[in-house]
């Protein structure tokens, strides 16, 4: 029986054809290379989680009424949507919010689809006061912003600088690619504010709830029609909407033998800003701040990017005394974790090669094994990148702990490649024999190594999506490192290696 090394292998080509093994070494750095250049770099690996918010006002009711006639009735039906994992809510006089918690990996628009038809078939359960469920989808897995920048509004009032931001800042913002959304928080909007005087009320025979009817009744957008000739066409609109102050303050309330009662008779008005259920405070003052929220899977690094240079256009063409600054910037604990990471990536090859250099004894041969761990690297950062997986602390820690398994395989084949040399073989010869000997035992080590760590990545819940990443990383590091071994290492071993197979050169 011939002895493997005598035996015909498909890795045969590579040795015979050396410009194949190159080319797929360079196909790995390329696709490395392209892939680091546009895979996600996220803290931690995402997780596929969704809850659903469902809101409902129901102005005027105590909390007791709201939980009893509106609350527990949403929860009632939001149990029943199929992926639910549990439901919570909390209710405060003329509001209740329940939140639906969806399990992992569950698609969260088929289950807004299933919960919004399921509201609307109780809809007449609940009060007729009551306004319709509003339902909105929010990520589990983060319960807070990216950024969020607090603005100095100086002498500006707050329902000022809210529009202000709304209109020219909070649409710039939104447009960086990644980001989901902008909001002003606590925004005030501009509102008429109308502060009515019980006593003037009771004097005049007046409740509210004519003042609100006739509040309703004329402040109407109505749409006439239109008029057109042969050469034009025109819309007729009414106005019959209430603007300024004085416009409510002349609002006729009611009629009687003549005498009329106008709104400035029983109230006073005056422009000001919404009630609003949120304040915030900053430095120990009242602030007002922007919420700059990421898509799912985007690259946070590279919002913050992006936001820095929008952020400094912006303060240059904002009104004297106002003024943006970053108060919160959720990537710093991930550029400085990343970033020792990293470090620690290259001390860890600088590390390997100088062991490796010590003990082959000879930098032509060393080269071998430092080579392969590039092209590992990179084949890997180009798998992860194709089957959908982020740069994340997790994936980065894999690549780390693979540095030391990658060298293996090259180290065999090149004192392998070595040894025949020393007995007299050429280096096509050598390499050849090596590449057929070698094959199965660095297919066996290869598997070995990474069906060790695969397993990590099937576990269940939480923490399976978080070491999924992880796991898979490290396998495919060593499956690549394998696929240099077998292609690459051989031919380079044989020109690495000094004629005669002699050390120390």
């Amino acid at each position: 029986m011939p002895s493997p090394a005598a035996r015909p292998r498909f890795t045969d080509i590579f040795v015979i054809r050396p410009v194949l093994a190159v080319v797929i070494s360079l196909a790995l750095i390329i696709g490395g290379l392209q892939a680091a250049s546009s895979i996600p770099v996220l803290e931690f690996p995402q997780i596929e989680s969704s809850s659903l918010v469902i809101s409902t006002a129901y102005v005027g009711a105590p909390a007791s009424v709201v939980q009893g006639f509106v609350t527990e009735p949403i929860e009632r039906v939001a149990s029943t949507v199929p992926g639910v994992d549990y439901v919570d809510s909390s209710t405060t006089a003329g509001s209740s919010t329940v939140t639906v918690w969806l399990k992992l990996n569950e698609d969260s628009t088929a289950a807004l689809a299933e919960l919004s038809s399921r509201l609307s078939q109780i809809r007449y359960e609940l009060p007729a006061g009551a306004e319709d469920p509003a339902v909105t989808v929010q990520r589990a897995d983060r319960s807070g912003a990216l950024f969020y920048l607090d603005v100095i509004t100086g002498e500006f009032p707050r329902a000022a600088v809210t529009d202000y931001l709304e209109r020219h800042v909070t649409p710039l913002m939104g447009a960086i690619d990644g980001v989901q959304r902008a909001l002003v928080e606590p925004g005030r909007n501009p509102a008429m504010r109308i502060w009515l005087d019980p006593a003037r009320m009771a004097a005049f025979d007046i409740s509210a709830g004519e003042v609100q009817a006739a509040l309703v009744a004329n402040n109407v957008i109505a749409t006439i029609g239109t008029t057109e000739n042969r050469l034009q066409r025109l819309n007729l609109i009414a106005n019959t909407t209430l603007q300024t102050v004085e416009d409510f303050e002349r609002l006729v309330l009611r009629e009687s033998d003549g005498a009329l009662l106008y709104l400035r008779d029983i109230a006073r008005v005056e422009l000001g800003e919404e009630e609003g259920e949120v304040s915030a405070r900053y430095s120990q003052q009242d602030a007002l701040y922007l919420s700059i929220w990421p898509v799912p899977g985007a690259n946070e690094i590279a919002i913050g990017d992006d936001l820095y240079e929008v952020l400094e256009k912006i303060n240059a063409t904002l009104p004297d005394g106002l003024r943006i600054r970053i108060a919160y910037d959720g990537t710093l604990y991930m550029r400085d974790a990343i970033r020792e990471i990293f470090t620690t990536l290259l001390e860890t090859i600088v590390l390997v090669g100088i062991v490796v250099l010590a003990l082959m004894g000879s930098v032509r041969t060393a080269l071998v094994p430092l080579v392969a761990i590039p092209i590992s690297l990179l084949g890997a950062v180009a798998a992860i990148t194709l089957v959908g997986f982020s740069l994340n602390l997790l994936t980065i820690l894999a690549i780390v702990l693979s540095v030391g398994l990658v060298v293996d395989d090259a180290i065999v084949v090149v004192e392998n490649v070595s040894r025949y040399m020393r007995e007299g073989k050429t280096r096509i010869q050598a390499a050849l024999a090596s590449s057929r000997q070698l094959l199965a035992p660095i297919v066996g080590m290869t598997i070995t190594l990474a069906v060790v760590y695969a397993p990590i990545g099937f576990l269940s819940g939480l923490t399976g999506v978080l070491f999924r990443e992880f796991a898979f990383t490290l396998a495919v590091a060593v499956l690549i490192s394998g696929v240099v071994a077998i292609t690459l290492s051989p031919i380079m071993s044989a020109y690495a290696n000094p004629e005669g197979g002699r050390e120390g050169r």
